[in-house]
């Protein structure tokens, strides 16, 4: 039976942590490292003495804490002796990085004890100590399990023999476990040694044998090391190892890498695919994963013969993302299309050698294209949801029994975009119960998504209508024209620091609404729906309406059959004419209990109706258009 945890039974060892945990990877300094990546380390420290005779304990936590690795393991680590002051070293290396301290001692050593220990991140999940062959000194291995990986830190002994058998006993520790394994240590073996050769059988060299790290002051011999352990399928993606190039806080120097572990299997997506921006002949499929990945689209309208599509950019896979975008084009109108995604992790993506992890590929779905031909629709239309997932799941309780055909997120949605989890976790609460594997949605942006720190990147976790912010599109006989209004404040209103102005933009789609109210699409339409944010139609005279005065005179003659605003957090309906209006207005209330309000409209035939319905499950309003 393979095992991923320690026996908790058999832990010896001090296990304690002082002061905040150590900051994350870092892209800076003298060690930058690169994303997605674990550093491990390993540290002769020499009990803290120097190159200089000196013991600087706070000298080697420097060193440490610039390296920033995940985990260190040190090796010659004196608890209470007094040739190191009678310090725990452990334990003031633990305070000094903020990283959890294992520590298990070899040999008691002048009224205290002498061993190997281990710094950390996170919390281990166990720890315990192996005895290792040791005539003239007894030697230990320290064996630290954390969430994803195995550490084993080691200071072998001086006497070949004694060192063969303990590569032995410790491989023979690690075999059964079912995560990732690393050694690392002062191993008093050379590379040619018969340790290490007898290590390569089952462990790779993942630091550089060719780098020396001792003595420190002139290194010209290698025999501190960092190895995984490959005889349990286990691959590793170096992206760096090195010597830290430190001649005088110990006889050693430190050795570090930068590895890329595999990700398991279940955890390589982070979302489900949703569906963008449909059409007869098209649609876009999106899907974000955890981890850098290639991904492509399999699909056809036979479950059993699919096609593999991937997305190029000028002959260039578009790959190694974690934001996965496949636009699907040349479709059959009114088809029905079976798909699913698939995500490869890319572990090492260099200019000539590429490492990949697991293919995930999620369940199959099927969507159907839009036809000219289609009659009849159902559409799911929200506002000013304000990331309120209680008012929205509430909502969609009350709508999602019939099917519907398209689901339209009317601005303020997502809210302030301040970081991608503002994003991403709207995504996870949006698209799973909207069925958004099957039935695609768009977002329109409101003036809440233009703010924040990551508001700018909403549109790489969504698809832009013809790479806009506004559009138009048929679904069916049905024109639908959406417009993004922008902020609702002036643009040179102090909040801004002078940062928007969307004047632009406005006389942007002032011009695209006259080309769209010219276009065949749009003349030929039976129906015409028009959908943004801010309501442009019956706002008070002395509140600041920022399109009414470009929009309202191209709209007040437009033949639409209805529009379909928020913000104002009010159901309101402004009946045509009752504001120069020449079509009713429907305005969606906001995110509290009962105002909340879904919006439907459904056609049969020839019969268009928009229905309102509150959170409390009250039909606000049911009308024949």
């Amino acid at each position: 039976m393979k095992r991923g945890v320690l026996p908790l039974s058999i832990i010896l060892i001090a296990l304690f942590c002082c002061g905040a945990q150590a900051s994350a990877p870092y892209d800076g300094g003298r060690f930058p490292q690169r994303e997605n990546t674990t550093r491990i380390m390993s540290f002769n420290i020499q009990h803290g003495r120097g190159m200089d005779g000196k013991v600087n304990i706070e000298r080697i936590g420097k060193v440490i804490l610039e390296v920033n690795p995940e985990v260190v393991g040190l090796q010659e680590v004196d608890s209470m002796i007094n040739r190191s002051g009678n310090t725990d070293i452990i334990r003031m290396l633990s305070e000094q990085t903020g990283m959890y301290a294992s520590f298990g001692y070899s040999i008691l050593f002048n009224g205290g004890k002498y061993g190997n220990g281990v710094l950390t991140r996170e919390k281990p999940v166990a720890v315990r100590k192996i005895n290792l062959p040791g005539a003239e000194e007894a030697r230990s291995a320290l064996i630290v399990e954390l969430k994803k990986y195995i550490v084993v830190n080691t200071h072998l002994s001086l006497t070949e023999e004694e060192r063969v058998e303990s590569v032995k006993i410790i491989t023979e520790a690690v075999k059964d476990f079912d995560k990732p394994v690393f050694l690392v240590g002062d191993l008093n073996a050379t590379p040619d040694s018969a340790p290490i050769q007898l290590l390569k059988t089952d462990w790779q060299i993942l630091s550089d044998p060719k780098q020396h790290s001792y003595p420190s002051n002139n290194p010209n011999v290698t025999i501190d090391y960092i190895l995984g352990y490959t005889a349990n399928g286990e691959t590793y993606a170096k992206y760096k190892a090195e010597v830290v190039n430190d001649p005088i806080a110990s006889d050693h120097r430190p050795v570090y890498v930068d590895i890329r572990l595999k990700t398991p299997a279940d955890q390589v997506m982070r979302t489900i695919p949703y569906l963008q921006n449909p059409g007869c002949d098209e649609m876009t499929i999106m899907w974000l994963t955890n981890v850098p990945a290639q991904g492509w689209v399999e699909f056809g309208t036979d479950s059993t013969n699919l096609q593999p599509v991937k997305n190029f950019l000028e002959g260039v896979m578009v790959a190694n993302n974690k934001i996965h975008r496949v636009h699907l084009t040349g479709l059959h109108p009114g088809t029905k299309y079976y798909y699913r995604v698939v995500s490869q992790e890319i572990t090492r993506y260099s200019s000539y050698y590429k490492e990949f992890g697991d293919t995930v590929r999620t369940e199959l779905k099927s969507f159907t294209t839009w036809s000219d031909k289609q009659r009849d629709f159902r559409v799911i239309v929200y506002n000013d949801l304000h990331s309120n997932m209680a008012m929205f799941n509430k909502l969609h309780s009350l709508v999602e029994q019939k099917p519907y055909d398209l689901v339209i997120f009317n601005g303020d949605c997502f809210d302030d975009v301040e970081v991608e989890a503002d994003i991403v976790n709207r995504l996870n609460s949006y698209t799973p119960r909207i069925k958004s594997d099957e039935v695609p949605s768009i977002f329109i942006r409101g003036n809440h998504e233009t703010r924040g720190e990551y508001s700018l990147q909403l549109w790489n976790y969504l698809e832009r209508i013809n790479g806009r912010s506004y559009g138009a599109f048929s679904l069916g006989d049905t024109r639908f024209v959406l417009l993004d209004c922008g902020e609702d404040k002036p643009d040179d209103h102090p909040v801004y620091y002078g940062m928007n102005d969307f004047t632009q933009h406005r006389i942007d789609q002032a011009d695209f609404l006259k080309e769209e109210l010219k276009s065949v699409a749009f003349r030929k339409a039976k129906r015409r729906i028009l959908i943004h944010h801010i309501p442009i139609f019956g706002v008070r005279a002395d509140s600041f309406s920022p399109c009414s005065d470009l929009w309202v005179p191209v709209l007040r003659k437009a033949p639409f059959d209805i529009s379909l605003n928020g913000h104002t957090h009010r159901f309101r309906v402004i009946d045509t004419g009752q504001a120069g209006n020449g079509f009713p207005v429907i305005i969606g209330g906001g995110n509290r209990e009962p105002d909340g309000t879904v919006m439907i409209l459904e056609k049969k035939g020839e019969r268009l109706t928009v229905e309102v319905i509150n959170a409390a499950g009250k039909i606000l309003l049911f009308r024949t258009i």
